[in-house]
C-alpha cells in the first residue's frame, strides 16, 4: 500500500488500520520485551494507537510504519514507566531504553519464526498442561483459581510450570536449529 508523500493528504482510516492490524502482533511482542505484563501492554498499545493516529500524518511511507510505531510504543513503555516508578519491580529507563535498542535490532523475520516455533511447541502440550503454562499470563490469580479447580497446591502448580516452560525452551530451541535463519 503507498502512502501519500508528506504535505499531501495523510492517510485516510482504512490505511491506518490496515497498518496497525498487520503490524499489531509485531508491536505487542514489542511491548512485552518493555513491559512487566500484559494489562501493561494493553495500556501502552491502547494510548500508542491513538498517538499513532494523531502523528500518522508524520509518516512517509506504508515500509516505515513498523520503526515508526515502535518508537511511539517505547515512549509510552517509558510513559507508562515514569506513572510506576514507586514500583519496585518496574525497570529505570536506562534498561528500558536497552531493551528497547536490543529488541529492534531484532529482524521481524526471526521474532515470527520464533513465535510460530513457540506457537507449535504449545500445540503439543495436553490441554491442561497450555492452560498452565498460559495462566500467569491471563491475569492475577488464574493460577490460584487452578490450583483451587484441580485440588492441587499453588506452590506445586508452579513448579509444574516452571518444567513446562523448560520443556516448552527446549522444543523452541530444537525447532529454531532444524531451520537456521538463511
Amino acid at each position: 500500500m503507498a502512502m501519500p508523500a508528506p504535505g499531501t493528504n495523510t492517510p485516510n482510516e482504512a490505511d491506518f488500520l490496515r497498518l496497525f492490524v498487520k503490524h499489531e502482533e509485531a508491536l505487542r511482542a514489542f511491548a512485552r520485551v518493555l513491559l512487566p505484563s500484559w494489562e501493561a501492554v494493553d495500556e501502552v498499545m491502547q494510548e500508542a494507537s491513538v498517538v499513532m493516529w494523531k502523528k500518522l500524518g508524520q509518516l512517509e511511507s506504508a515500509e516505515g510504519f513498523l520503526p515508526w510505531a515502535k518508537v511511539i510504543v517505547r515512549f509510552e513503555a517509558l510513559r507508562l514507566r515514569r506513572e510506576h516508578a514507586r514500583d519496585r519491580h518496574v525497570f529505570g529507563d536506562e534498561v528500558l531504553e536497552l531493551l528497547a535498542r536490543e529488541a529492534a535490532e531484532v529482524p521481524e523475520a526471526q521474532w515470527e519464526r520464533e513465535r510460530a516455533a513457540l506457537r507449535a511447541c504449545l500445540a503439543e502440550l495436553a490441554p491442561q498442561q497450555r492452560e498452565l503454562v498460559l495462566a500467569p499470563y491471563a491475569g492475577e490469580g488464574r493460577v490460584t483459581r487452578l490450583a483451587e479447580q484441580t485440588g492441587r497446591s499453588v506452590n506445586s502448580l508452579y513448579k509444574l510450570l516452571g518444567r513446562l516452560r523448560e520443556k516448552l525452551l527446549l522444543c523452541v530451541e530444537t525447532r529454531l536449529a532444524k531451520d537456521p535463519l538463511s
